[in-house]
């Protein structure tokens, strides 16, 4: 064999290698949890029967699940506060849901001390299992709740600044700690689908909450004279026999751009959608994450939108204003209301500050992430400045004259094929100089977003500032 073809195959064999290293070390470092954690791996199932699971705690120190004994003495997962935290925390019967879901390998791994753990073992006793510490608070979890009311929906409560979840609310729920009993009812309840977390999981028309998308592309291609923009409306605007209408039919007259955001004029926003250049537009929203992977260690959805430089008038004029195709999840909206009160920085939607023990020591913290830059802070400043004009004499004008300020987008999203059917959406955050918490509300079939959604939303702020 010649000296060059020796050369070529070790070349060969050195780098089949290095790939087969990478892919080692990748697996190990990144998606080793994700392999454990899959309801049937054989290495979850080990370590469920050598590692008593550990328990999940709210911020204030209260248990949100934790294992217990049955009247009949048997292991039991125990949720104290039933149905009220069922989609964040989730359960760990039946396969796993939520947080439980997310750090089950970390619910079942103990850090124990070393000869603890050994003389355990060695006696054919279970070790405990690691602690999980949320950023959870019981009380806006529990005015989340009652905010949805008898509503099917859901509603988000995050930290501006960190992207940490406080509080996480999806309706209709289940009772986490008769899941198990009672799989059979709703695994198949097709009309409420109450294992769905909506707040992650469920896709909706985000109707005029997109307006905010459009409002940030038409300053990006108009940075010198968007303020110039003006626009008469009559109600309704029709371009190439498609046709859209205010909402219930409302004449807004001579707007400019500022008040065409807060009074939520569709005919005008129609008219800036068809100005837009649509690659660009699709570009944006792409920044914005839709169609795109979440920043979230809970189980979601992509939101979905389809523009593109062949999309035709009707479909610019749907998506213009949050209808059509475009579909989206609460968390999703959270997320980028986030990014704006950041000064256009996306945080990881953490719900887990850190892991401790049983004993409680600690084990590891997480800090906030940022994730991506999703605009300029100039932008994001911008952006801020319409919102608090829509929640001081808009649409959200029933959350002006407060102790405290709102910046926010209403929302009012057709569905369905009855005409004036929607679902109310609210989005926004709260101290807008220096900037709070992120309140998202979706409820379905509620009606315009100052309808329902607002005073939800005003719920929820009101108990975070203990009024």
């Amino acid at each position: 064999m010649r000296k060059k073809e020796l050369w070529t195959i070790v070349y060969i064999f050195l780098a089949i290698f290095l790939s087969m290293a990478g892919y080692f070390v990748y697996t190990v470092q990144f998606s080793a949890k994700t392999v454990i954690n899959d309801s049937h791996n054989s290495r979850k199932k080990d370590l469920e029967k050598q590692v008593i699971r550990g328990k999940i705690f709210a911020s204030d120190g209260t248990v949100l699940a934790q294992e217990a004994l049955d009247q009949e003495g048997n292991e039991v997962r125990n949720y104290p506060y039933g149905p009220l935290f069922a989609h964040i925390v989730g359960f760990s019967t039946m396969g796993s849901s939520g947080t439980e879901a997310a750090f089950d390998v970390d619910l079942l791994t103990s850090n124990a001390p070393v000869s603890e753990k050994l003389q355990k073992e060695m006696a054919g006793i279970r070790n405990t299992g690691d602690d999980i510490y949320t950023s959870l608070r019981p009380d806006l979890q529990e005015a989340c709740y009652s905010a949805l009311g008898n509503y099917k929906g859901a509603a988000v409560v995050m930290e501006a600044k960190t992207g940490r979840i406080l509080a996480m609310v999806s309706k209709p729920d289940f009772d986490p700690n008769t899941v198990s009993e009672n799989w059979a009812a709703v695994s198949s309840d097709k009309d409420n689908s109450p294992l769905v977390n909506r707040a992650t999981q469920g896709l909706y028309p985000p109707g005029s909450i997109f307006k905010i998308v459009t409002l940030h592309e038409y300053m990006r291609e108009h940075p010198s004279d968007y303020e110039a923009y003006t626009y008469d409306c009559t109600g309704r605007i029709t371009v190439d026999d498609s046709t859209i209408e205010c909402y219930h039919e409302s004449v807004h007259g001579h707007e400019d751009l500022l008040d065409s955001f807060a009074d939520s004029c569709n005919t005008s926003f129609t008219n800036i959608g068809l100005m837009l250049d649509k690659p660009k537009l699709s570009d944006t929203a792409d920044r914005m994450l839709f169609n795109r992977v979440l920043p979230t260690d809970l189980s979601y959805s992509r939101s979905k939108l389809s523009v593109s430089s062949v999309s035709d008038t009707k479909t610019i004029m749907q998506t213009s204003i949050g209808q059509g195709g475009t579909l989206v999840t609460p968390m999703h909206i959270a997320l980028v209301t986030q990014a704006i009160a950041n000064g256009g920085t996306m945080m990881r939607a953490q719900e887990v500050v850190k892991k401790r023990n049983y004993q409680g020591m600690l084990i590891k913290e997480y800090k906030p992430e940022e994730y991506k830059k999703i605009m300029t802070e100039g932008e994001a400043r911008e952006l801020t400045e319409y919102m608090k004009k829509v929640c001081t004499t808009g649409t959200g004008k029933k959350l002006a004259n407060l102790p405290y300020s709102v910046a926010g987008k209403t929302g009012s999203a057709e569905f369905g094929k009855i005409k004036g059917q929607s679902h109310s959406w609210f989005t926004g955050f709260s101290n807008p100089d220096d900037p709070d918490i992120v309140v998202t509300v979706i409820m379905e079939n509620g009606g315009s977003g100052s309808e329902n959604a607002v005073p939800a939303a005003k719920f929820i702020f009101d108990r975070y500032y203990g009024i």
